[in-house]
């Protein structure tokens, strides 16, 4: 049994320039692991709270009078760190404590416990994985959203999935050359574009939601790749944020609409047709269960996914379960607290097949935990971004992974 021995905490900063928490953990006075709290721009309400009354300095200072409760606690016992934090918090949203605190204290465990049993981060998560399955990388070339500057796109996201490829060193290029190409695909399009980027490295470009997508797809075929086949397409379309409660609409305020909830049915279901998109994420608000189940229904060959309306909690997977209202699951596990309640999520979207999607935040670390949460939960696809230290990061740790000899292949995505 790895054992707590110290933890050391500190403010850094993420890769918006925003602050963070980092913890490091050390088990048997030997064994340090380090993990650093992501933070998101596009927040379900239903998430953890980062930081004790929005205050990642309280919230630090609060821990410093609380860490000596986890000291002689088994590194590699995610149950028993959780009933620790729980015992400090028993809040639903961990505000007491904070969730970058839970977040950062879970996974630095593991990360120790792995060093010290001298097995990889996945293995400590799921001592069963004998043979490992790597994830697709799912990668967002284009963006815009609450992820970029005004006079982009109102959807967040315009992603690439190489399900053509057969390893993992293939995928990861072949979304860098996507990447590539968006870009000349833009300059052709405007001759004043800056190269500017969004949070997560994909282009932003003063463009519409339309033209977006037609842009992604002309960049594949230019490739020489098949959209509907070979390289597929997806989009975040962040709803929540463009949902107006009181209105009762949909509003793309750049470009000068908006939509009924029937009318944002119709628009995301006609892209997912017209374009073959492998992958939509919420393509209705968080609360919206009974339309986002039509839009499943109807799709079987897209994996209609949840982020906002799950926010990786078990609880929400269970009314989207009952409700059959998406077929994939995005994990984050900041979102969740602890990297328990994230497993605890995941087991419970396997158990009813509903697909995982292990995802980064758009402000991140250069961290690469979740390339092994991937790998632990099943997930058939990762989210990093293609470009940018903090995204290469993890998509560079799947590279190291599948050295490892014992590699069965890539996920199966079956039915699409």
């Amino acid at each position: 049994m790895p054992e707590i021995t110290s933890i050391k905490e500190r403010l850094v900063f993420n890769s918006r320039g925003d602050k963070a928490i980092e913890i490091d953990v050390t088990s048997d006075n030997k064994f340090t692991g380090r993990a650093c709290a992501p933070s998101g721009a596009s927040v379900g309400m239903y998430e953890a709270q980062s930081f004790v009354n929005n205050d990642p300095a309280t919230t630090l200072s609060n821990f410093r009078n609380l860490n000596k409760k986890f000291i002689g606690l088994d590194s590699s016992n995610l149950k028993g760190l959780h009933d620790t934090i729980k015992e400090i918090d028993s809040s639903d949203n961990y505000s007491n404590i904070g969730g970058s605190i839970a977040y950062a204290l879970t996974i630095a465990s593991i990360d120790s416990a792995s060093k010290s049993l001298g097995v990889p981060f996945y293995k400590v998560l799921n001592p069963k994985i004998d043979s490992v399955v790597l994830p697709y990388p799912l990668g967002n070339v284009l963006g815009g959203g609450a992820h970029a500057g005004p006079g982009t796109p109102d959807l967040q996201e315009f992603l690439i999935c190489p399900i053509v490829s057969k390893n993992i060193e293939d995928a990861i290029s072949l979304n860098s050359k996507i990447h590539k190409e968006v870009k000349k695909s833009i300059e052709k399009i405007d001759n004043k574009f800056t190269y500017g980027k969004g949070d997560e490295g994909g282009w932003a470009p003063n463009i519409v939601n339309d033209k977006a997508i037609e842009l992604v797809e002309s960049a594949i075929i230019q490739c020489g790749y098949d959209p509907k086949s070979e390289i597929r397409m997806g989009i975040d379309f962040a709803s929540s944020s463009l949902w107006n409660q009181k209105k009762g609409l949909y509003e793309y305020v750049r470009e000068g609409t908006a939509k009924t909830t029937d009318e944002q049915l119709e628009y995301a279901g006609k892209l997912i047709r017209d374009y073959h998109l492998l992958y939509a994420e919420d393509p209705l608000h968080e609360e919206d269960f009974e339309n986002m189940a039509i839009l499943t229904k109807e799709n079987p060959k897209c994996l209609v996914t949840g982020d906002d309306l799950l926010v990786t909690n078990k609880k929400r997977v269970n009314i989207a379960t009952s409700n059959r209202a998406c077929s994939g699951a995005i994990l984050k596990v900041n979102q969740a607290g602890t990297l328990y309640d994230a497993m605890e999520f995941a087991n419970e979207c396997n158990a009813n097949d509903i697909k995982m999607i292990t995802s980064h935040r758009s402000g991140e670390s250069v961290d690469n935990h979740i390339s092994h949460i991937a790998i632990a939960t099943k997930s058939v696809m990762i989210k990093t971004g293609v470009v940018g230290g903090e995204r290469i990061s993890k998509l560079n740790e799947l590279l190291r992974i599948s050295e490892y000899g014992l590699i069965e292949g890539m996920a199966k995505l079956s039915n699409v």
